[in-house]
């Protein structure tokens, strides 16, 4: 298995493989949860090219709400009934509905008020689509920030930073040990903040053949069409960057995608740690398993 994935919960941590995925949990009394859950083989439309990258994403969604419903339980020993999938699809709906506003609906409204200011912003596509795309970037930066001073925000920072610490030891292949462990970056070049950065960036570019000419409503009903080309196109940068990520160019260019990342990790502990290392270690059974069936 080449290549692990996996994303920071309520104090735990969900690492992803081909065969399944595993979320690792502290709960209130120090000890670790977990749970496992395998994966049905991939379809072929998965490995298709732009196509796979939103595919992909949002089979992540979907597998991130179960991980963090499981870790809300699990942190707070509350007992409740699972989420049915008419919740998660609820879940992953509302998320997304949330994310296009805040990200798409908001700076292109925020744009179209600046042009009325400033007609070069009104007058010219190049520099309406380059003020939308800065705007969401602020937008995403001023959000980061603003959750990252919940308490509770920092410390699912801190896992975040745990698992990409594991997943670096992982891809160096030697000493898994936790003290080992802990000398590694907690940035990772294949992110989903780097991701998003990305999306930003290309989004600038593809959005600005939308015509300049066109009101306001198809303007944002045009980026929803083209949000899944930006999505899949952003997703084979972020694969070609990491597979070349010791190429001098290519680290210049990863670059602001990792100093975005010290506002979505923090230095973790040797315990959160020990909870990415012990989801990572569940995936890795699995995977063994389903090869020895």
């Amino acid at each position: 298995m080449k290549n692990v994935g996996g994303q920071a919960v309520i104090e735990g941590v969900m690492m992803k493989g081909v065969k399944g995925w595993s979320v690792a949990v502290r709960g209130p009394g120090g000890d670790i949860k977990v749970k496992n859950v395998p994966l049905r083989p991939v379809p072929w439309l998965f490995k298709k090219p732009f196509v796979r990258g939103v595919l992909i994403l949002f089979h992540a969604l979907v597998i991130g709400v179960q991980a963090l419903e499981f870790s809300a339980v699990t942190a707070t020993e509350e007992e409740d009934e699972p989420m049915g999938k008419g919740a998660i699809a609820m879940t992953v709906v509302t998320s997304i509905g949330l994310a296009v506003v805040l990200f798409i609906l908001l700076p292109l409204y925020a744009t179209k008020l600046m042009g009325m200011v400033l007609p070069v912003v009104a007058e010219s596509s190049v520099v309406f689509n380059t003020v939308d795309g800065l705007v969401r970037v602020a937008v995403f930066l001023a959000y980061v920030g603003l959750i990252g001073l919940w308490d509770e925000i920092r410390r699912v920072f801190e896992y975040h930073g745990a698992e990409h610490k594991v997943i670096h030891a992982f891809e160096e292949g030697k000493d898994m040990g936790i003290r080992h462990i802990m000398g590694f970056s907690p940035v990772h070049p294949r992110c989903g903040t780097s991701f998003l950065l990305i999306v930003m960036v290309l989004s600038i570019f593809v959005f600005s053949f939308i015509p300049q000419s066109w009101p306001f409503l198809w303007k944002f009903l045009a980026r929803l069409v083209l949000l899944p080309l930006v999505a899949g196109l952003s997703y084979e940068a972020l694969k070609i960057s990491d597979r070349m990520r010791h190429n001098p160019v290519v680290r210049a260019l990863m670059a602001p995608g990792l100093w975005l990342q010290s506002l979505t990790t923090r230095e973790p502990t040797e315990q959160q740690v020990e909870v990415a290392l012990r989801a990572l270690n569940e995936v890795l059974r699995m995977e063994e398993e389903k090869a020895d069936a």
